[in-house]
């Protein structure tokens, strides 16, 4: 079993206190993972300067040459994570043992990590507009244009208390490495081999290991590290990201409530587009704020709900090493169940109907954990209820709603993919305040391009554009 110790500015700790990380299905022991207080995070941070400090040491460029070669390591290579050697094969059927993720699908969220590290270049030069990362490095420079500009960090070290539900996350958290802020990061109860794995490819080819700490531990140990971090990310529910709110030093992200919308000039062909739909819905199990959980038409909306429950209403368990496996496990059965008893008061409402009621229970309870299986649900106005819904698994509405009144009912939309051609329906899906990402044509919602902004630019995040004047004197 293997043991992994917090990391204090790169030098592991000897943990007074552990605890243990089980197979989702069996209850069997998988990892020990020590743990720290809310103390050692408020003492340690007293020291966050020498993070920075230590990335300083090396050039923009240096730092992304060593995240390429970081991506090859995290995605192929055999590490020392924790007292052991880690393979790839290792770092899946851990993380699938403790997420309950099918091992496909953790290849895949790897892949996805490690794609963003080799292009981190580019994906840079993309966030900044194409400006010279000496100038982030410095804080002034200039520009091209005669003028000198200044951008001024606003953090040495960036905090991210992480979640367990999709390992595709860690990307928002990657690029801080190449922009010299140090890490510090408080890893998933059930999750932790991501950003531990990741770390140890960071180190071994030669950033500096002062510049990452890794505190596991209770809520207790999350709050310190928003509260001592000037610039933190955290993932969590609708609550969590109203908590957060307005505050500047705060980049909350919880459901994407991500949908697609279908135009009156394209919703007669509809089934065309119908395997972008079923992806929208169904890639990593509905897991991530990507998944479309809405899809609004004016008409047709029970013909589209009902195509779509047939392609993935029959989808059943499967072991999670099966390459077909389409299902995660929910880890802590409680969340199961409390899911699907929330669904069913969804259903009870008029207008709601339950297009995959046919193809048997949603609810699979295992001695340790639980499944749901995929549902779609039509709704006949955004009036109801379930309009407003996303759970972490395959779920989606299709709501019926006037094409002159969607963009005014829609609601916060992380993904919004319009299917129109329109020009004055894009023009006003544009102008919308309510869509973040916005897809024009058929994309897929989980289809993102990462050389655009995701919930906000990063660089904008930790950096702040001031006024810097030069004179002779």
């Amino acid at each position: 079993m293997i043991t992994l110790s917090p990391l204090r500015w790169g030098k592991p700790y000897d943990s007074l206190d552990f605890k243990e990380v089980v197979h989702f299905d069996t209850g069997q022991p998988i990892a020990k993972v020590g743990t720290v207080g809310s103390g050692i995070v408020g003492r340690d941070m007293r020291q966050a300067q020498k993070a920075r400090d230590a990335l300083l040491q090396l050039t923009p460029h240096d730092l992304i040459a060593r995240c390429q070669k970081a991506a090859n390591l995290f995605e192929q290579g055999d590490l020392k994570v924790g007292d052991s050697t880690q393979s790839v094969d290792d770092f899946v059927h851990q993380q699938s043992a403790s997420t309950g993720l099918p091992e496909h699908m953790c290849r895949s969220n790897m892949a996805k990590n490690s794609f963003v590290l080799k292009n981190i270049g580019h994906i840079l030069e993309c966030l900044t507009r194409g400006l010279d990362l000496s100038i982030l490095s410095k804080g002034y420079g200039e520009e091209g244009r005669g003028v000198t500009v200044s951008y001024q960090v606003q953090t040495p070290v960036l905090g991210a208390i992480l979640p367990n539900n999709s390992p595709g996350v860690h990307t928002l958290w990657l690029p801080a490495v190449p922009l010299q802020i140090g890490l510090v990061l408080k890893p998933g109860s059930q999750e932790p081999w991501t950003p531990y794995r990741m770390i140890s490819a960071f180190i071994e080819a030669g950033i500096p290991a002062e510049a990452f700490s890794l505190y596991p531990g209770d809520h207790d140990v999350g709050g310190a590290i928003m509260a001592k971090s000037k610039r933190s990310m955290i993932f969590g529910s609708a609550h969590t990201v109203d908590q957060h709110a307005g505050n500047p030093r705060v980049q909350a992200h919880g459901p994407g409530f991500s949908k697609i919308l279908i135009g009156d000039d394209v919703v007669d062909d509809w089934e065309s587009h119908l395997d972008m739909m079923v992806e929208s819905v169904l890639s990593n199990s509905g897991r991530s704020c990507i998944n479309c959980s809405g899809i609004w038409a004016s008409r047709h909306t029970e013909a589209i709900a009902k195509a779509i429950a047939e392609r993935i209403g029959p989808i059943d368990v499967r072991p999670p090493s099966d390459p077909q496996a389409e299902l995660a496990a929910f880890t802590v059965a409680a969340m199961a169940t409390g899911t699907d008893a929330m669904v069913k008061q969804d259903l009870a409402e008029n207008g709601v109907i339950d297009m995959t009621a046919e193809y048997g229970e949603k609810l699979i309870e295992r001695e340790y954990c639980a499944y749901l299986r995929p549902m779609v649900v039509h709704a006949d106005s955004p009036d109801r209820q379930v309009a407003t819904k996303e759970y972490m698994f395959p779920f989606v509405s299709v709501i019926k709603c006037p094409q002159s009144e969607m963009l005014g009912r829609i609601g916060s939309t992380l993904v919004g993919t319009l299917l129109s051609r329109d020009e004055s329906l894009i023009k006003a899906a544009g102008n919308s305040t309510d869509i973040d990402r916005l897809n024009v044509g058929p994309i897929p919602t989980n289809r993102l391009n990462w050389l655009q902004p995701h919930e906000g630019n990063l660089i904008d995040f930790l950096f702040r554009s001031r006024a810097y004047q030069i004179a002779e004197f």
